[in-house]
């Protein structure tokens, strides 16, 4: 459940490999580690990508939007559709009024932080709506 064999804590790309095809939706690694994050890494379906240190996660960043869009593919595969939908609605919702995203969002100040737009953002949020629309396909790599 880690990224660094030398750091114990969890990130937020971990959840990319089994969205992939890395790793089945089932493999019990999988299933742990979107557990472990969704409990330790987000807040009101927001995420961050891994915690800096004791505050609280909104006090040393904002949100990570990229991350907040892997979550609902996560739980997507999972089968668990209306936490998917919740997490894409949520995080749809951070983009400024012309619809563009930024890297993180200050979810007390309601404002984006960060660079402005940000392509990858942009682009998983546009392949989340696509895949949330149909059943997830084990066999699929994207």
């Amino acid at each position: 459940m880690t990224a660094d064999p030398d750091d114990p804590g969890l990130d937020g790309a971990l959840l990319l490999p089994p969205i992939r095809g890395a790793l089945p939706a089932d493999d019990p690694r999988t299933v742990a580690t979107l557990h472990a994050y969704t409990e330790q890494l987000t807040d009101d379906h927001f995420a961050y990508r891994f915690r800096h240190d004791d505050r609280h996660l909104g006090a040393a960043k904002g949100a990570f939007l990229l991350c907040g869009f892997v979550t609902a593919l996560a739980e997507h595969q999972q089968g668990h559709e209306t936490s998917a939908y919740r997490w894409f609605e949520r995080n749809r919702a951070a983009c400024g009024p012309p619809g563009l995203f930024s890297e993180e969002y200050d979810v007390a100040q309601r404002q984006m932080r960060g660079n402005l737009p940000q392509a990858f953002v942009h682009a998983l949020m546009l392949e989340c709506a696509a895949r949330l629309a149909e059943p997830w396909h084990q066999g699929c790599r994207t």
